[in-house]
């Protein structure tokens, strides 16, 4: 199977997370009702854009302070796990305190210390502080909230399975994330995103959206008509191209 490249990922960065998953769900196996956050995500950073990056991953539980008793170099033995792995990655983090919201992994220091490390930002089910200057660093954050603290923070176990917004997540996985949201890429659907994404973005420019945007001077039925016409080139073209017809 063939991973994307670092000059692919810049790539798919061009699209809207819910574009790439318009091409996603033409090439893969996998159930199109799931691979992506099934709760609601805020994007504290909308302005930076998607990103695209692979994850790694970590689970922290703020509230209990014996974790930092437990192992007391855990900080320095999971940057080392962030150095090892190459970029860009998005660091998806998993609260245990969860539903409650206690504190923060990240803030101001904690984000400039993982992007010189090669990350570009992170998914988390708990809380961000610090925002203005996480985005000062150019790292972008899609969480639940703001909070004020740090409580207990450390890093519990990483490089691990870890589920956030209802969604799993292993170590290395592809993510395009933006403010609507994530889609984790399975690695066998990698090969072929790029291309269909830009298939079905280019699809629907030339078929449902020019017909929507040409209705000047056209009757409710002339415009209707279109529409009818527009989605069965628009399923055609998908399904002589994937052999599936897509959503119109």
């Amino acid at each position: 199977m063939k991973n994307l490249m670092h000059e692919e990922m810049l790539m798919l960065k061009r699209w809207n997370t819910p574009t790439i998953y318009n091409g996603w769900e033409q090439i893969t196996k996998h159930d199109i009702t799931k691979g992506f956050n099934r709760e609601e995500t805020r994007d504290f950073m909308p302005q930076m854009g998607p990103m695209v990056g692979r994850a790694i991953t970590v689970v922290f539980e703020p509230s209990k302070k014996e974790h930092r008793e437990t192992n007391p170099n855990a900080w320095s033995q999971y940057r080392e796990y962030v150095a090892s792995i190459s970029g860009p990655k998005i660091v998806v983090v998993q609260d245990l305190d969860k539903p409650d919201v206690v504190a923060a992994f990240w803030g101001e220091v904690n984000s400039n210390i993982h992007r010189s490390l090669g990350c570009i930002g992170t998914i988390t089910d708990g809380a961000v502080r610090d925002v203005d200057e996480m985005a000062n660093a150019g790292f972008k954050a899609l969480a639940r909230r703001m909070c004020v603290g740090h409580g207990f923070s450390t890093p519990v176990r990483w490089n691990c399975e870890v589920e956030v917004f209802g969604c799993p997540i292993k170590p290395g996985q592809l993510i395009h994330a933006d403010k609507h949201g994530f889609l984790v890429i399975p690695e066998e659907d990698e090969a072929r995103i790029v291309e269909a994404a830009a298939f079905m973005d280019a699809n629907e420019c030339n078929s449902v959206i020019r017909a929507a945007r040409s209705t000047s001077g056209k009757t409710t039925a002339e415009m209707l008509a279109s529409f009818n016409e527009a989605g069965a080139a628009f399923g055609k073209a998908a399904k002589e191209k994937f052999g599936a017809a897509g959503e119109w």
